[in-house]
C-alpha cells in the first residue's frame, strides 16, 4: 500500500507539472525576415537602407545594415511582405511576396551592382527551437534607423547626441534639370520650372527636415519664377509621426493685357498632418492646410483631408477618404508612388518636389480672381491574393470654379474671362461647377520581380458641349453650352524594369468616348489613374558617373501622346478646344547622392 501510494502521488505531481512546462514554451505566433547585403564581388555592404512594405505597398520598418551587412525584422504577422534595399552608388533592389508564416525565418541574400541587382530567397522554412540567434538578435539591435551604424550603446546616450559629428545624418539630396514643352496648370499638373532640387537630412537621429525648391522662367517673363517648401517630421524617417509643411511660391503670368504691370501670383501655405492607430485594425490618416493667395485679390482658405484604414486581414482593407478644398495630394502623392522607381529617400524627395509643383487652380471670370475648390467622398476597397491585387472604389465629387486649358484664336473670348496660362501660348477659362459620382474596379498582376500590370475601368461624369446652344461670344455663352453626362472609361498600365540596363518604363493608356471630356479624378483610396490618352515614363540609369558619390538618370516624360480628351467649341464661325491633359514631352537629368 505504501508503494502504491508513492506511485499514485508521483504521477500526480508529474501531471501538475506537465502544463507548466508546456506553458513556458508557447508556439510562436510571428515570422521573421532577414538577410545580408553585399556588392557583386561578395563585400558586406555597411549603411544599406532596407525597408519593409506590407502587402498594401505600405511601409512598415525601416532598418540599417551593420559592418556585416546584415539587417533582421522580427516579430511580424503572418502576411505577405515586400522589401527593399538602397545604397548610394548601386541601383537599388526590389522583392515582392515574402510570406511569413508562423514560426518562419526567411534568409534573404541581397546583391547590389551597378546595373542589375537581385534579391535572393535562400531560406524560408520554420525556426529550429527560436526565431533569432544570438547574433541576428545584435543585428537587430545595431541596425535600427534612430541610430548610426555601429554604435554599441543600447540607447543614444546624451552626450553622443549634443555632439556636433552627430546632429546631422542620413542626409540625401536630388537636383533635376528639365526641358522641353510648356506645361498648363490648368487642372493641377505639375509645373516643372526647370530646375529642382530637394534636400532631407536626420537631425540627432529623432526627427527629419525636407527642403525642396523649383526655379525657372516662364514664358517672356523676365523675372524668374519660383518656389520653396520645408517639411519638419518628427520620426528619423521621413514618413511617420507628425509632419509640419511651410511652402511659398512666386511667379509672374505673361502677356497680361489687364493693366500696366504684370500681376504677380503669390501664395504660401502651412499644413499639417499626422496619424494614429485607434485599434490594432484601424489607422486613421488626418491633416489641414491654410492657404493664403494673392492675385489680383487675396484669398485665405483651408483644406482639410482624412482617411481611415480598416484592416480585414486576410479578407483585405477597407478605405474611407474625405477631402475639401484644394485637391488631395497628399494622399495621392502615397499611393502614386512607384515602390520600384528608386531609392526610398529618394522616392520622398521626388513626392516633396511633386507637392511643390502642384500649383493652385485659379481661374478669371468677370475680371475677378477665383480659385478651383473640391469636395470629395471616397470608399475603397483592395484585396490581395498572392501577386494579384483586387481594388474596387465608389467616389462622389463636387467642382466649384473648375478650370480648363482652352485653345483658340486671339480674341475668342474676353480678357476679363480668360487667364493666360504658365507655361503655354494658350489661356486658363473658368468653365463654372460640375458634381459627379463615380465608381471604379481594378486589378494589378505582378508578373515576376520587375513587371507589374494594371487594368482598370469605371463610369463616371464627363464634359459634353452641345453647339446649338451657342447664342453668343461670352464666357456664359461658352459655359451655358458645356453639359455633364454619364460615360464609362478604361484603363491598362505596364510598368517594367530591364534587366542588365536598369531601364524602369512605365506606360498608362486611358480610353473614354472620344466626344467628352473627362476631368481628371485624384484617389485618395487606389493607386491608378483615370487620364485620358497614352502617357508614358522612361527612366535611365547611367552607371559610367557612380563613381560621383551618387547616382545620375536620365528622365523622359510623354503625356497624352495621341491628343485625345479634347472638347471642341462652335461658336458661329469661330473654333476653340478646352483640355484638362495637352500633349507635353519632357526630358531631363537628375542627380541623387
Amino acid at each position: 500500500m505504501r508503494t502504491l501510494s508513492i506511485t499514485l502521488g508521483l504521477v500526480s505531481g508529474v501531471l501538475l507539472v506537465t502544463p507548466l512546462a508546456c506553458a513556458g514554451t508557447p508556439p510562436a505566433l510571428s515570422g521573421g525576415i532577414f538577410g545580408r547585403v553585399v556588392s557583386a564581388p561578395g563585400v558586406a555592404q555597411m549603411g544599406a537602407t532596407v525597408l519593409l512594405y506590407d502587402r498594401y505597398d505600405q511601409q512598415v520598418r525601416r532598418a540599417l545594415t551593420n559592418e556585416q551587412g546584415k539587417f533582421a525584422f522580427d516579430q511580424l504577422s503572418p502576411d505577405l511582405y515586400s522589401i527593399r534595399v538602397s545604397l548610394a552608388s548601386f541601383v537599388p533592389a526590389f522583392r515582392r511576396n515574402i510570406a511569413v508564416a508562423a514560426g518562419s525565418e526567411n534568409l534573404l541574400q541581397i546583391s547590389l551592382a551597378n546595373l542589375f541587382s537581385t534579391v535572393d530567397l535562400i531560406s524560408s522554412g520554420p525556426s529550429r527551437g527560436t526565431l533569432m540567434t544570438d547574433d541576428w538578435k545584435w543585428v537587430l539591435r545595431s541596425s535600427q534607423a534612430t541610430r548610426p551604424v555601429l554604435r554599441l550603446l543600447p540607447v543614444p546616450s546624451t552626450s553622443a547626441a549634443s555632439s556636433p559629428g552627430s546632429m546631422f545624418s542620413d542626409t540625401t539630396g536630388l537636383v533635376k534639370v528639365s526641358a522641353g514643352d510648356g506645361e498648363s496648370f490648368a487642372s493641377g499638373s505639375q509645373e516643372d520650372l526647370g530646375t529642382a532640387f530637394a534636400l532631407a537630412t536626420s537631425v540627432f537621429g529623432t526627427s527629419r527636415i525636407q527642403f525642396s525648391g523649383n526655379i525657372g522662367y516662364i514664358g517672356n517673363s523676365t523675372i524668374p519664377a519660383a518656389g520653396f517648401r520645408t517639411t519638419y517630421t518628427r520620426s528619423p524617417d521621413g514618413v511617420s509621426g507628425p509632419q509640419v509643411t511651410l511652402t511659398v511660391r512666386q511667379l509672374y503670368l505673361p502677356n497680361r493685357e489687364i493693366g500696366d504691370a504684370q500681376p504677380a501670383l503669390r501664395t504660401a501655405s502651412l499644413g499639417l498632418r499626422d496619424s494614429i492607430d485607434l485599434s490594432d485594425n484601424l489607422r486613421l490618416e488626418y491633416g489641414i492646410s491654410v492657404e493664403s493667395l494673392s492675385f489680383l485679390e487675396r484669398v485665405t482658405y483651408m483644406s482639410p483631408f482624412a482617411r481611415a484604414t480598416y484592416d480585414l486581414g486576410k479578407y483585405g482593407a477597407v478605405k474611407f477618404a474625405y477631402s475639401t478644398g484644394a485637391q488631395p495630394a497628399a494622399f495621392a502623392a502615397t499611393h502614386n508612388a512607384n515602390p520600384e522607381s528608386g531609392a526610398p529617400n529618394s522616392d520622398l524627395l521626388n513626392q516633396d518636389l511633386a507637392a511643390l509643383a502642384m500649383l493652385p487652380q485659379i481661374s478669371l471670370r468677370d475680371n475677378h480672381g477665383q480659385v478651383q475648390r473640391n469636395q470629395d467622398f471616397e470608399l475603397g476597397y483592395q484585396y490581395v491574393q498572392g501577386s494579384r491585387k483586387y481594388s474596387a472604389s465608389v467616389y462622389s465629387e463636387s467642382v466649384s470654379n473648375a478650370t480648363l486649358m482652352l485653345s483658340g484664336p486671339t480674341g475668342f473670348l474676353p480678357n476679363t474671362d480668360t487667364l493666360p496660362d504658365l507655361g503655354a501660348n494658350d489661356r486658363i477659362f473658368n468653365i463654372g461647377s460640375y458634381s459627379r459620382v463615380g465608381y471604379t474596379a481594378a486589378v494589378k498582376q505582378s508578373l515576376g520581380d520587375h513587371l507589374d500590370a494594371t487594368l482598370a475601368g469605371g463610369h463616371t461624369g464627363a464634359l459634353w458641349a452641345d453647339p446649338r446652344q451657342a447664342t453668343g461670344n461670352t464666357g456664359d455663352d461658352v459655359r451655358a453650352m458645356i453639359h455633364e453626362v454619364e460615360r464609362p472609361w478604361l484603363a491598362a498600365g505596364l510598368s517594367t524594369t530591364i534587366p542588365v540596363s536598369g531601364t524602369f518604363v512605365m506606360t498608362y493608356y486611358g480610353w473614354t468616348d472620344p466626344r467628352v471630356l473627362m476631368p481628371d479624378h485624384v484617389f485618395m483610396t487606389q493607386d491608378i489613374s483615370q487620364s485620358t490618352g497614352l502617357n508614358i515614363r522612361i527612366r535611365q540609369p547611367l552607371p559610367l558617373f557612380s563613381g560621383m558619390g551618387g547616382r545620375l538618370e536620365a528622365t523622359a516624360e510623354l503625356r497624352n501622346m495621341l491628343a485625345q480628351g479634347y472638347l471642341p467649341l462652335d461658336l458661329a464661325t469661330r473654333k476653340a478646344l478646352l483640355t484638362n491633359s495637352p500633349r507635353v514631352v519632357r526630358g531631363g537629368l537628375a542627380f541623387i547622392f
